[in-house]
């Protein structure tokens, strides 16, 4: 195994084709700032290997054979890891995108991306910045933006106008007293807006309301 120099960003493959890991692989470890540390096909195995290797980024692609790539993000984060997550896929729906934001991800970019784009998008998250492809968050940004607008979330007749935008404004990972200031509401009147939500949703965390927050649109 190459010597890892002291500004080497170690990186860990997770994607179900053997052959796109491969090639990755052969690209990435040219390159003496980066050393590919491990691989995973599924969800199960990036959360093991992730643990044992710890890695700075995960390369990370959204479907995998046992899961999505997001729950695999989500849980390697919960457990205080200090990978950074990037997505490297072949999807560009807008609720991917999201629900990969909203899970803590870094980035989020197409497979289509050149190698040397790819090496900017891996520097960047290194250093502490997140990136997006403005050709698939645009139009995600633009819903999620009207719903914390005050436009009415569809299929859920069960919350009142301002608790639906309170729960936009979850799902696009604000604060509380971020959501006070922008609704011009207090801290209080927040908290009891979210107690509200959480009990017609029938959740208990803010994860999951901003998940449902994605998973309901149509």
């Amino acid at each position: 195994m190459p010597t890892t120099h002291v500004n080497t960003i170690r990186i860990m493959l997770v994607d179900d084709h053997e052959v796109v890991r491969v090639g990755l692989r052969t690209v990435l470890n040219q390159h003496d700032s980066i050393m590919v540390v491990g691989e995973a096909g599924t969800v199960g195995e990036a959360i093991l290997q992730e643990a044992k290797l710890k890695p700075d980024i995960i390369l990370m692609d959204v479907r995998l054979p046992d899961g999505s790539g997001v729950d695999a993000c989500r849980e390697i984060l919960a457990s205080g890891s200090g990978a950074r997550v990037i997505f490297l896929t072949s999807f560009a729906d807008d609720e991917s995108v999201l629900a990969a934001v909203i899970a803590g991800a870094k980035g989020y970019i197409l497979k289509e991306i050149d190698t040397a784009s790819l090496l900017q998008a891996i520097s960047s998250v290194a250093e502490g910045r997140s990136i997006l492809d403005p050709t698939v968050v645009e139009q995600a940004l633009h819903w999620l933006r009207g719903f914390a607008a005050g436009q009415k979330m569809p299929g859920n007749d069960k919350l009142s106008e301002q608790e639906e935008r309170v729960l936009a404004l979850v799902a696009e990972g604000k604060t509380n007293k971020e959501i006070a200031t922008e609704m011009n509401l207090s801290d209080k009147t927040v908290k009891n807006y979210l107690t509200n939500v959480f009990k017609k949703l029938q959740i208990t965390r803010r994860t999951q309301a901003a998940a449902l927050f994605v998973k309901r649109r149509p």
